[in-house]
């Protein structure tokens, strides 16, 4: 196994990605960083800069708008990148699909490793979404 991907299974550093969202999976985000959930115990932090990241977290149906610039961000990130699609709009765009605005499905402009369904997606979704990540992980040969 890759190292960096081994490092993965102990800490996995966050970029959040909020691609035209409506916030409600933004707060459930920051609900799962407080004290009641402590994502924090499994390594996991949500950081400021893409550079460092080891995952990027990407709520929201993806406007055209944002198409470039989330290429862009997947471009800066280290490589191997885990791509996370948080909530019911980052899956299949929810009530906004046939909008003129909207881009499409988030596996059409960058591969996706793991989906949270739900709208919002509860923290508990979130924690088990992350323990199957971190088992996809440490399986990987």
């Amino acid at each position: 196994m890759d190292l960096r991907l081994k490092a993965l299974t102990k800490s996995i550093w966050v970029f959040h990605v909020s691609a035209g969202s409506c916030n409600n999976c933004d707060i459930e985000i920051l609900d799962l960083l407080t004290p009641r959930f402590d994502v924090e115990r499994f390594g996991i932090q949500l950081i400021g800069s893409v550079r460092h990241a080891d995952a990027l977290l990407i709520t929201g149906a993806m406007n055209r708008k944002s198409v470039p610039r989330l290429k862009k961000i997947y471009e800066q990130a280290a490589k191997p990148c885990l791509v996370v699609a948080c909530g019911t709009c980052a899956l299949s765009q929810n009530m906004f699909r046939d909008s003129y605005n909207v881009a499409g499905p988030l596996e059409s402009i960058i591969p996706v490793d793991l989906y949270i369904p739900g709208c919002p997606p509860k923290p508990e979704a979130m924690i088990a979404g992350i323990a199957k990540l971190i088992d996809k992980i440490k399986n990987k040969k």
